[in-house]
């Protein structure tokens, strides 16, 4: 899915999120496997606050969105922070990938994967992410976990106040194919003006997921709790899983 009208109320409406602590634990990450620096992709990078905090580390940052309205709000912050042309932004679907050439690592975080489709369509976007990767390169992602599909998103109703917009948002669950449909209706409180948005997740079993990796030559190193980044729980609503490249594609 791309984020349409959306994209320019996703950060008031996802203030709650710790992008310090993320970005804290990614670089973490990547650093434990030897990425310090070098080539990095952010697959699906939304409106781009890991992007550029990843950038100012001293990566070489790919953005990377469906969405042109996401990169379009990406492009307003770098220029805010006098960063234009630092990061090299790409409107695609993560299912037509192409990076021109390999990269020592690459991140997805806040679901990006769940919206990406049923089974085939995750494991396409796994395979492209490992055709680009190098050898010992390090893949840094998350995904929501099928508990908060069924337990916690599942038929339930949310409201979101910030401070320029109203969201309504409703998830519908589908037990047979691990799909929670979503409906969002925005209203910016000085026009009055409304937005609809209808889009879906699918989550997948993690023994699925570690499978899957293997298959395109990434080793599981390690999967935390994608909120507080500790032990993975039964009751755990996100993952984030670390995954090293055992070849290249030209060694395969």
């Amino acid at each position: 899915m791309a984020y349409n009208e959306f994209a320019y109320f996703y950060d008031e409406l996802n203030e709650a999120a710790d992008y310090d602590a993320l970005y804290q634990y990614v670089v973490s990450e990547l650093t434990a496997h030897g990425v310090n620096d070098g080539l990095l992709a952010d697959l699906g990078c939304g409106t781009g606050e890991l992007t550029l905090m990843l950038s100012q580390a001293g990566y070489d940052v790919i953005g990377i969105d469906r969405s042109e309205e996401m990169l379009s709000v990406l492009r307003e912050k770098a220029d805010e922070l006098d960063m234009t042309g630092k990061v090299l932004l790409l409107q695609q679907d993560l299912l037509q990938l192409d990076l021109y050439g390999t990269i020592r690592a690459a991140v997805s975080t806040f679901d990006t994967y769940n919206h990406i489709g049923p089974l085939e369509n995750f494991e396409k976007a796994i395979a492209n992410a490992a055709f680009f990767m190098e050898k010992d390169g390090v893949f840094v992602f998350d995904l929501n976990t099928p508990y908060k599909h069924a337990k916690v998103l599942g038929g339930q109703t949310f409201d979101l106040d910030a401070e320029d917009a109203v969201c309504h948002w409703t998830n519908q669950y589908d037990e047979s194919s691990g799909r929670v449909d979503i409906h969002i209706e925005i209203r910016e409180k000085e026009t009055g003006d409304i937005w609809k948005e209808d889009f879906s997740e699918y989550s997948y079993p993690l023994p699925t997921v570690q499978a899957l990796l293997d298959k395109y030559g990434f080793t599981v190193v390690r999967v935390s709790d994608g909120e507080d980044f500790g032990p993975v729980r039964p009751d755990g609503q996100r993952w984030i899983i670390t995954a090293v490249k055992r070849y290249t594609q030209e060694e395969k």
